[in-house]
Protein backbone atom coordinates (compact mmCIF):
# COMPACT_ATOMS: atom_id res chain seq x y z
CA UNK A 1 0.00 0.00 0.00
CA UNK A 2 1.18 3.46 -0.48
CA UNK A 3 2.23 5.46 2.24
CA UNK A 4 -0.63 8.02 3.50
CA UNK A 5 -0.96 11.80 1.82
CA UNK A 6 -0.35 13.70 4.60
CA UNK A 7 -3.17 15.96 4.13
CA UNK A 8 -4.72 17.28 7.38
CA UNK A 9 -8.20 19.25 6.69
CA UNK A 10 -9.87 21.56 9.18
CA UNK A 11 -13.68 22.45 9.18
CA UNK A 12 -12.55 26.05 7.88
CA UNK A 13 -14.96 27.90 5.99
CA UNK A 14 -12.77 27.18 2.63
CA UNK A 15 -12.31 23.36 2.90
CA UNK A 16 -8.52 23.43 2.73
CA UNK A 17 -7.44 25.27 5.88
CA UNK A 18 -5.35 22.61 7.23
CA UNK A 19 -4.20 21.23 4.29
CA UNK A 20 -0.37 20.21 4.43
CA UNK A 21 1.88 20.04 1.29
CA UNK A 22 5.11 19.23 0.80
CA UNK A 23 6.42 19.89 -2.72
CA UNK A 24 10.06 17.89 -4.41
CA UNK A 25 11.57 20.16 -6.06
CA UNK A 26 15.25 20.09 -6.82
CA UNK A 27 18.74 21.80 -5.98
CA UNK A 28 18.77 25.24 -4.45
CA UNK A 29 18.38 27.75 -7.34
CA UNK A 30 17.72 25.53 -10.41
CA UNK A 31 14.64 26.04 -12.15
CA UNK A 32 12.33 23.48 -10.37
CA UNK A 33 13.58 25.08 -6.97
CA UNK A 34 12.68 28.37 -8.06
CA UNK A 35 9.30 27.56 -9.53
CA UNK A 36 8.28 25.22 -6.45
CA UNK A 37 8.83 28.46 -4.01
CA UNK A 38 7.08 30.71 -6.12
CA UNK A 39 4.04 27.99 -6.86
CA UNK A 40 4.23 27.56 -2.99
CA UNK A 41 3.50 30.70 -2.35
CA UNK A 42 0.22 31.24 -4.77
CA UNK A 43 -0.73 28.21 -3.57
CA UNK A 44 -0.90 29.30 0.22
CA UNK A 45 -2.25 32.40 -0.73
CA UNK A 46 -4.80 31.01 -3.37
CA UNK A 47 -5.84 28.20 -0.77
CA UNK A 48 -5.97 29.55 2.34
CA UNK A 49 -3.04 27.25 3.77
CA UNK A 50 -0.07 27.22 5.20
CA UNK A 51 2.87 27.60 2.88
CA UNK A 52 3.80 24.35 1.27
CA UNK A 53 7.40 23.19 2.44
CA UNK A 54 9.66 23.04 -0.95
CA UNK A 55 11.98 19.70 -0.93
CA UNK A 56 15.40 20.41 -1.43
CA UNK A 57 16.33 17.35 -3.65
CA UNK A 58 18.61 15.44 -6.76
CA UNK A 59 16.14 16.33 -9.73
CA UNK A 60 13.19 13.91 -11.11
CA UNK A 61 14.16 10.15 -9.79
CA UNK A 62 14.34 11.13 -6.24
CA UNK A 63 11.11 13.27 -6.79
CA UNK A 64 9.09 10.14 -7.87
CA UNK A 65 10.63 8.21 -5.11
CA UNK A 66 9.12 11.07 -2.60
CA UNK A 67 6.06 10.70 -3.82
CA UNK A 68 5.39 7.20 -3.72
CA UNK A 69 7.19 6.54 -0.46
CA UNK A 70 4.94 9.57 0.88
CA UNK A 71 7.50 11.75 1.66
CA UNK A 72 5.82 14.61 -0.68
CA UNK A 73 2.79 15.49 -2.12
CA UNK A 74 3.34 16.60 -5.28
CA UNK A 75 7.14 16.78 -7.57
CA UNK A 76 8.70 18.34 -10.19
CA UNK A 77 9.35 15.11 -13.00
CA UNK A 78 10.56 15.22 -16.05
CA UNK A 79 8.56 13.09 -18.37
CA UNK A 80 10.97 10.41 -19.58
CA UNK A 81 11.68 9.66 -15.70
CA UNK A 82 7.94 9.60 -14.80
CA UNK A 83 6.86 7.24 -18.08
CA UNK A 84 9.32 4.61 -17.12
CA UNK A 85 8.44 4.46 -13.59
CA UNK A 86 4.92 4.94 -14.42
CA UNK A 87 5.03 1.56 -16.15
CA UNK A 88 5.63 -0.28 -12.98
CA UNK A 89 3.71 1.64 -10.44
CA UNK A 90 0.07 2.92 -10.96
CA UNK A 91 0.05 5.11 -8.04
CA UNK A 92 1.24 7.93 -10.13
CA UNK A 93 -0.77 10.75 -11.43
CA UNK A 94 -0.30 14.28 -13.29
CA UNK A 95 -1.67 17.71 -12.65
CA UNK A 96 -0.25 19.18 -15.30
CA UNK A 97 2.61 19.21 -17.90
CA UNK A 98 4.51 22.62 -16.99
CA UNK A 99 7.77 24.02 -19.38
CA UNK A 100 9.90 21.97 -21.48
CA UNK A 101 13.34 21.37 -21.39
CA UNK A 102 16.12 21.02 -23.99
CA UNK A 103 19.31 18.47 -23.75
CA UNK A 104 22.55 20.42 -23.80
CA UNK A 105 25.56 18.92 -24.84
CA UNK A 106 28.33 20.88 -24.24
CA UNK A 107 32.20 21.12 -25.10
CA UNK A 108 34.46 24.09 -25.49
CA UNK A 109 34.34 26.46 -28.49
CA UNK A 110 37.89 25.14 -29.32
CA UNK A 111 37.00 21.54 -28.95
CA UNK A 112 37.86 19.03 -32.23
CA UNK A 113 34.23 17.15 -30.87
CA UNK A 114 31.48 17.74 -33.71
CA UNK A 115 29.24 14.65 -32.97
CA UNK A 116 28.21 12.42 -30.24
CA UNK A 117 29.90 9.81 -31.83
CA UNK A 118 33.19 12.28 -31.56
CA UNK A 119 32.64 11.47 -27.85
CA UNK A 120 34.22 8.03 -27.78
CA UNK A 121 37.08 8.09 -26.12
CA UNK A 122 36.86 11.41 -23.99
CA UNK A 123 35.66 12.36 -20.18
CA UNK A 124 32.18 12.74 -20.08
CA UNK A 125 30.05 14.72 -16.77
CA UNK A 126 26.70 13.36 -17.57
CA UNK A 127 24.48 15.49 -15.05
CA UNK A 128 24.07 15.31 -10.78
CA UNK A 129 23.65 12.06 -9.41
CA UNK A 130 20.46 11.15 -9.33
CA UNK A 131 19.33 13.39 -11.64
CA UNK A 132 17.09 13.45 -14.90
CA UNK A 133 20.29 14.97 -16.89
CA UNK A 134 22.09 11.73 -15.66
CA UNK A 135 19.26 10.01 -16.47
CA UNK A 136 18.60 11.26 -20.15
CA UNK A 137 22.45 11.30 -20.28
CA UNK A 138 22.56 7.42 -19.55
CA UNK A 139 20.35 6.69 -22.20
CA UNK A 140 21.90 8.26 -24.98
CA UNK A 141 25.10 7.02 -24.42
CA UNK A 142 23.51 3.79 -24.17
CA UNK A 143 21.22 4.22 -27.51
CA UNK A 144 24.33 4.86 -29.08
CA UNK A 145 26.94 2.44 -28.29
CA UNK A 146 29.09 4.90 -25.67
CA UNK A 147 28.48 2.97 -22.65
CA UNK A 148 31.61 2.10 -21.63
CA UNK A 149 33.11 3.71 -24.42
CA UNK A 150 33.55 7.22 -22.71
CA UNK A 151 35.06 7.92 -19.02
CA UNK A 152 32.16 9.18 -16.90
CA UNK A 153 31.49 11.54 -14.02
CA UNK A 154 28.58 12.78 -12.14
CA UNK A 155 28.60 16.54 -11.59
CA UNK A 156 26.07 19.22 -11.42
CA UNK A 157 25.49 21.82 -14.22
CA UNK A 158 28.28 24.41 -12.40
CA UNK A 159 30.78 21.90 -11.05
CA UNK A 160 30.33 20.69 -15.14
CA UNK A 161 31.20 23.83 -16.40
CA UNK A 162 34.21 24.74 -14.22
CA UNK A 163 35.90 21.07 -15.00
CA UNK A 164 35.08 21.25 -19.01
CA UNK A 165 37.30 25.07 -18.96
CA UNK A 166 39.91 23.77 -16.35
CA UNK A 167 40.06 20.57 -19.09
CA UNK A 168 39.55 18.04 -16.60
CA UNK A 169 36.66 16.60 -18.68
CA UNK A 170 36.25 16.68 -22.66
CA UNK A 171 31.98 17.45 -22.60
CA UNK A 172 29.15 17.41 -20.27
CA UNK A 173 25.33 17.03 -20.37
CA UNK A 174 22.87 19.16 -19.12
CA UNK A 175 18.85 19.61 -19.52
CA UNK A 176 17.33 22.91 -19.12
CA UNK A 177 14.90 25.76 -20.34
CA UNK A 178 16.36 28.03 -22.83
CA UNK A 179 18.46 30.00 -22.02
CA UNK A 180 19.98 28.81 -18.67
CA UNK A 181 21.06 31.40 -17.39
CA UNK A 182 24.66 29.55 -16.42
CA UNK A 183 25.58 28.72 -19.77
CA UNK A 184 24.18 31.65 -21.52
CA UNK A 185 26.74 33.72 -19.02
CA UNK A 186 29.62 32.74 -21.87
CA UNK A 187 27.88 33.93 -25.03
CA UNK A 188 30.59 36.85 -25.58
CA UNK A 189 33.49 34.53 -25.27
CA UNK A 190 31.66 31.83 -27.06
CA UNK A 191 34.13 29.54 -24.77
CA UNK A 192 31.34 26.72 -24.78
CA UNK A 193 29.56 25.38 -27.91
CA UNK A 194 26.82 22.63 -28.19
CA UNK A 195 26.46 19.56 -30.12
CA UNK A 196 24.21 18.88 -32.88
CA UNK A 197 22.09 15.49 -31.85
CA UNK A 198 19.64 15.26 -34.86
CA UNK A 199 21.27 11.66 -36.11
CA UNK A 200 20.71 10.32 -32.35
CA UNK A 201 17.04 11.35 -32.31
CA UNK A 202 15.46 8.26 -33.91
CA UNK A 203 17.07 5.91 -31.57
CA UNK A 204 16.10 8.21 -28.36
CA UNK A 205 12.60 8.34 -29.38
CA UNK A 206 12.24 4.75 -29.59
CA UNK A 207 13.83 4.40 -26.19
CA UNK A 208 11.10 6.90 -25.03
CA UNK A 209 7.88 8.25 -26.92
CA UNK A 210 7.80 11.59 -24.26
CA UNK A 211 11.52 12.86 -26.39
CA UNK A 212 10.54 15.49 -28.90
CA UNK A 213 12.98 17.21 -31.46
CA UNK A 214 13.88 20.65 -31.16
CA UNK A 215 15.97 23.24 -32.00
CA UNK A 216 18.41 25.80 -30.27
CA UNK A 217 18.95 28.92 -32.19
CA UNK A 218 22.58 30.51 -32.87
CA UNK A 219 21.27 33.75 -30.70
CA UNK A 220 20.04 31.72 -27.76
CA UNK A 221 23.92 31.25 -26.82
CA UNK A 222 25.69 32.96 -29.24
CA UNK A 223 26.57 29.65 -31.65
CA UNK A 224 28.03 29.55 -35.04
CA UNK A 225 24.24 28.19 -35.95
CA UNK A 226 21.57 26.71 -34.71
CA UNK A 227 21.40 23.12 -33.26
CA UNK A 228 18.90 20.25 -33.13
CA UNK A 229 18.37 18.63 -29.91
CA UNK A 230 16.32 16.08 -27.65
CA UNK A 231 13.03 18.14 -26.07
CA UNK A 232 11.74 16.49 -22.99
CA UNK A 233 8.58 17.65 -21.56
CA UNK A 234 8.41 18.32 -17.34
CA UNK A 235 5.36 17.50 -15.28
CA UNK A 236 3.41 17.86 -11.90
CA UNK A 237 3.07 14.62 -10.28
CA UNK A 238 0.70 13.64 -7.78
CA UNK A 239 -0.34 10.55 -5.59
CA UNK A 240 -3.43 8.91 -7.17
CA UNK A 241 -4.60 9.30 -3.51
CA UNK A 242 -4.99 12.45 -3.49
CA UNK A 243 -8.08 14.30 -3.00
CA UNK A 244 -9.91 15.40 -6.18
CA UNK A 245 -10.94 18.23 -4.59
CA UNK A 246 -7.35 19.33 -3.85
CA UNK A 247 -6.00 18.08 -7.08
CA UNK A 248 -8.50 20.17 -8.81
CA UNK A 249 -7.44 23.38 -6.51
CA UNK A 250 -3.84 22.70 -7.02
CA UNK A 251 -4.43 22.73 -10.64
CA UNK A 252 -6.38 26.08 -11.05
CA UNK A 253 -3.78 27.33 -8.75
CA UNK A 254 -0.58 26.96 -10.79
CA UNK A 255 -2.39 28.41 -13.89
CA UNK A 256 -3.80 31.57 -12.21
CA UNK A 257 -0.15 31.59 -11.12
CA UNK A 258 1.45 32.17 -14.34
CA UNK A 259 2.56 35.35 -14.47
CA UNK A 260 4.36 34.57 -10.82
CA UNK A 261 6.36 31.46 -12.29
CA UNK A 262 7.67 33.56 -15.65
CA UNK A 263 8.70 36.13 -13.34
CA UNK A 264 10.93 33.28 -11.23
CA UNK A 265 12.20 31.95 -14.33
CA UNK A 266 11.70 32.43 -18.02
CA UNK A 267 11.16 28.97 -18.63
CA UNK A 268 7.84 28.76 -17.32
CA UNK A 269 6.54 31.38 -20.43
CA UNK A 270 5.37 27.99 -21.77
CA UNK A 271 2.99 27.04 -18.94
CA UNK A 272 -0.43 27.16 -20.41
CA UNK A 273 -3.59 25.07 -19.91
CA UNK A 274 -4.00 24.31 -23.53
CA UNK A 275 -0.69 22.01 -23.46
CA UNK A 276 -1.19 21.61 -20.17
CA UNK A 277 -3.56 18.81 -20.31
CA UNK A 278 -1.06 17.17 -22.55
CA UNK A 279 0.49 14.34 -19.78
CA UNK A 280 0.49 10.64 -21.69
CA UNK A 281 1.72 8.74 -21.06
CA UNK A 282 0.87 9.12 -17.47
CA UNK A 283 -2.56 10.26 -16.76
CA UNK A 284 -4.45 12.61 -15.16
CA UNK A 285 -5.60 12.88 -11.70
CA UNK A 286 -9.61 12.56 -11.59
CA UNK A 287 -9.24 16.38 -10.09
CA UNK A 288 -7.39 17.64 -12.64
CA UNK A 289 -9.58 16.04 -15.31
CA UNK A 290 -12.18 18.13 -13.84
CA UNK A 291 -10.46 21.24 -13.71
CA UNK A 292 -9.71 20.69 -17.83
CA UNK A 293 -13.46 19.84 -18.56
CA UNK A 294 -14.63 22.77 -16.68
CA UNK A 295 -12.59 24.92 -18.95
CA UNK A 296 -13.73 22.76 -22.29
CA UNK A 297 -9.74 21.97 -22.93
Amino acid sequence: MAAALVLVLSACSSGFGGLKLRIAAGNPGGVYDKLAQTLATAWAAGLDIDRPAVLQTQGSPDNIDKVLAGAADVAFVAADVAADRAKADPRLTTLARIHDDYLHIVVRGDSDIRTVEQLRGHRIATGAPSSGVEYIAKRLLQATGLTGAVTTSARGLDDSVKALLDGEIDAFFWSGGLPTPTLAGYNASQSLRLLDIADVMPKMQEINQVYGTASIPASTYNQPGPVTTLLVPNFLIVPKSMRDDVAEALVRGLFDARQQLALANPAALSIDVHPGIETQPIPLHPGALRYYRDKKI
